[in-house]
């Protein structure tokens, strides 16, 4: 019982007190401060005021079904907090689960009314949903022109998904009952019909979602029970469900939904400093890009303070901030300290705002793609154990490598298998010598090709071009041990060239070809998270033996990988274009396996010239597009053997190469020495052309400097592409292309691009990605050195990168492909910053 004593101080300052003493902010209590003007629908398509932003079918399920970014989604003070508003057949949804088929969406922008039309098929169910503005929130209404099929009574419900990161630890009230959002998923499951589905924490026809914080206060209210549920009891992934059930045997508006969430009078999102966590050479450009919600109003100047090794903080230099323009939902401005060259310790301030500090120094970039090296690459190596320190990261992993992936099936995973298996194995039955080199391809665990000759192509030209002599890693493969941190006497780069160069040739040397990759095969496996000698007991599956014998090296469970092996010349030519090049690399390392990749790339090569392409598509598993794929075969062959006729194969089908020439730019640049000068002339004009139409363009269509790409999948793999890209443009055409336009790429990787100021690459940085969607997300950590996909451009305006949130592939899934392909661009930063100026 609290004290009479405490009201008798003036009712402002008990107010204060007793707010306190429950442990709730003092801006909770005060109503007045609540934002209650109504959304309105902006021409971007989206309900929007100071505060919210409610997103109807902006965007829709993809590729791999349900991503956490369709339907209704929530936009609470800057941060998307709910997701997937629709009618599902679950109360908590997995990603594999039943999605409803898009029909159309529409506007009305006198009513501020959006409403979308959808239908399962399976089930000939067609409804609607409409969403428009009342009050402080919305009205969402689900739309019946004919009841509710039989067989989705007591099924279908209306869902509305919740960040959980968003609100852990943070209470919610269902018709005045109280409870806690846990940590950890721990509500009751129950058991039916031999599944198990969780129970509701809580259910009410009023839920309120942290009524205590007032940036994230939510209230639903209905006439139809909500009940609420934590889909994390199912899936890792899984997120805070609100749900209600669809009523059986009614038409028109047969659900309704009032959302309400709280938003503060004159709130405005804190500006964002996006700088290089990094840091910069004294003779880089040193632009900073600020951030600024669409009602802030700009501050004339931003200031670089120096720190100095006694802790004082001295102010450094002092400047306007330039407009920059308006980009996305934001309005940006920069600020350019490139004068300041002492090397030091250095933060920005803006306001109220200061950035992480960082460095500016000749070396600042010296030792900026050792993490990748030293612990990323080497921790995505399958078929072996690697140790760091006391910590094993994973065994030797899929050992029982692999079975021959049955005929006529599309996987879940990008892989299909078409009429015939294109080898000389049955359905099912076991492909020996699979089981070498290779590596996981992303945060999960499947070899694909594609990947792996990506990777290993941009080792070697790390390699040939900077020579790194870097060794911090021990790997024996003749006993299937790796351990990190300890030197063997033998650079790291061509023991990773090594390893991959094993998984290509084991492929030719099992069934022929390049295969499409080897994949788990069950749902089970693909979605395990840990150590992933534990995903298969590692024992070569026989059909003959029970589901639980073994005998000795096999036993009769049907967990091993699948081998997808249908034929594609664009994977042949991808496999031998790496086996090439690697076998240069190995040359004085491991001379019998050079020879034996020279000798199967040349044998490849001849076979491809005797018959009509090989032509199966799918996914993003079998090839990259044939031309590309053919002559960057030719160009490696024509390096590594000398012969004319890999470059006379070159020169037929420059034409054909230049008409895309901005995707193609490295490929051109490369066989520049094996053309004659009429080729050259032709690349320079292409190379000018780019600058003007690429280049000068850039800078004018977001204030990075660089390709920020929408889609499903986040660009930082196009922007460690584009800065390799302008790395060889300016090696070949210096007074064209300048350095600048590489550097630009590690900047933004390194925390210059929208949303946030964090470095994208794990480790690396004052403040650099924590939580990140790796083998081991289930633990919300990081793999150091590991790139994410980074800011996704969430349709049709919103940067979004979860810092807290790991399990978004399309922003934080680490690519062993980048890591490959971002060694390639700081060493090349590195040479440019030591050899020339910009």
């Amino acid at each position: 019982m609290y004290s009479a004593k405490y009201l008798s101080t003036g009712t402002g300052k008990a107010i204060r007190l007793l707010s306190l003493a429950l442990g709730l902010s003092p801006f909770c209590l005060r109503a007045q401060q609540t934002d209650k003007s109504a959304l309105r629908l902006t021409d971007a398509g989206y309900l929007y005021k100071p505060g919210l932003n409610v997103f109807v079918f902006n965007s829709h399920y993809g590729l791999f079904g349900d991503e956490k970014l369709a339907g209704i989604e929530l936009i609470h003070h800057e941060v998307r907090t709910a997701t997937n508003g629709d009618v599902r057949l679950d109360a908590t949804p997995e990603q594999w689960d039943s999605i409803p088929q898009f029909i159309r969406r529409e506007t009305d922008k006198p009513t501020n009314t959006v409403r979308a039309w959808l239908r399962y098929p399976a089930f000939n169910f067609d409804y609607a949903i409409e969403v428009k503005p009342e009050a402080e929130g919305v009205v969402i209404r689900v739309l019946l022109d004919k009841a509710l099929p039989a067989a989705l009574a007591g099924r279908a419900g209306f869902n509305l998904e919740f960040l959980p990161s968003a609100y852990f630890s943070k209470t919610y009230i269902a018709d005045g009952k109280a409870g806690v959002f846990p940590l950890y998923p721990t509500s009751h499951m129950a058991l039916s019909n031999g599944r198990t589905a969780p129970m509701p924490l809580a259910q009410g026809n009023r839920l309120v979602l942290a009524p205590e914080d007032a940036h994230r206060r939510v209230r639903i209210e209905s006439q139809t029970p909500l009940q609420l549920y934590d889909g994390r009891n199912k899936a890792q992934n899984g997120w805070f469900v609100v749900r209600s059930l669809l009523p059986a045997g009614k038409t028109g508006t047969v659900l309704e939904w009032h959302v309400t969430a709280n938003t503060q009078a004159g709130w405005t999102r804190p500006p964002v400093v996006a700088h290089s966590q990094v840091g910069y050479h004294p003779d880089q450009q040193k632009i900073a890009a600020i951030e600024l919600d669409k009602n802030s109003k700009a501050l004339a100047n931003a200031t670089l303070l120096r720190i100095e090794d006694n802790g004082t903080i001295t102010q450094k230099y002092t400047a306007p901030v330039q407009r920059w323009g308006n980009y996305l939902r934001y309005q940006y401005y920069t600020f350019n300290f490139s004068s300041v060259k002492d090397t030091g310790v250095y933060i920005i301030q803006y306001g109220t705002t200061q950035t992480k500090p960082f460095r500016i120094d000749k070396q600042v970039y010296q030792t900026a793609w050792h993490a990748t090296q030293d612990i990323f690459m080497p921790e995505q190596m399958d078929h072996v154990t690697v140790k760091e320190a006391y910590r094993i990261w994973h065994g030797a992993s899929h050992l029982d490598d692999a079975l021959q992936a049955p005929t006529n099936l599309v996987h879940f995973d990008l892989y299909a298998q078409g009429p015939t298996t294109d080898t000389r194995f049955k359905p099912l039955e076991h492909i020996p010598g699979l089981n070498v080199g290779g590596w996981y391809d992303a945060g999960d665990f499947d070899i694909r090709t594609q990947t792996v000759y990506g990777t290993v192509t941009d080792l070697v030209h790390a390699w040939e071009l900077f020579h790194p002599m870097r060794d911090e890693t021990l790997v024996d493969q003749t006993i299937r041990y790796v351990e990190l941190h300890r030197p063997d006497g033998k650079p790291d780069m061509l023991q990773q060239i090594e390893h991959g160069t094993l998984q290509l040739l084991a492929q030719f040397n099992a069934v022929g070809h390049a295969i499409n990759g080897i994949v788990e095969a069950h749902l089970e496996e693909y979605t395990h998270l840990g150590d992933a000698v534990t995903k298969t007991d590692n024992l070569i599956y026989k059909p003959t033996l029970g589901p639980h014998q073994t005998e000795g090296a096999f036993s009769g469970r049907p967990d091993d990988r699948w081998a997808f092996t249908n034929r594609s010349t664009a994977l042949n030519y991808g496999s031998i274009a790496a086996l090439a090049a690697a076998s240069r690399a190995l040359k004085g390392y491991n001379d019998t396996l050079a020879a034996q990749c020279l000798q199967k790339a040349v044998e490849v090569w001849e076979e491809e010239q005797t018959h009509p392409p090989h032509v199966f598509n799918h996914g993003n598993t079998t090839g990259g597009p044939l031309p590309d794929e053919r002559m960057q075969a030719a160009l490696e062959l024509r390096i590594a053997t000398g012969k004319q006729k890999y470059a006379d194969t070159l020169a037929a089908h420059f034409a054909e190469i230049a008409q895309q020439f901005n995707r193609r730019a490295r490929l051109c640049i490369q066989a520049l020495p094996y053309l004659d000068a009429a080729y050259h002339v032709r690349v320079k004009e292409l190379v000018t052309n780019y600058k003007q139409q690429v280049l000068d363009k850039m800078s004018t269509q977001n204030p990075y400097g660089v390709p920020v790409t929408g889609g499903g999948w986040a660009g930082s793999g196009a922007v460690i592409n584009f800065g390799l890209t302008n790395y060889y443009l300016h090696r070949a055409f210096p007074d064209i292309i300048g350095a600048e336009a590489v550097y630009k790429s590690l900047h933004y990787l390194y925390g210059t691009h929208p949303g946030s100021d964090i470095s994208l690459v794990s480790a690396v940085g004052t403040e650099s990605k924590k939580v990140a969607y790796g083998n081991n997300r289930a633990n919300f950590t990081f793999i150091a050195g590991g790139i994410v996909p980074g800011v996704l451009i969430i349709p049709p305006d919103f940067p979004e990168n979860k810092e807290d949130w790991p399990f978004l592939w399309g922003e934080n899934e680490y690519v062993v492909g980048l890591g490959a392909s971002y060694i390639l661009l700081v060493n090349a930063v590195n040479q440019l910053l030591h050899t020339s100026t910009p």
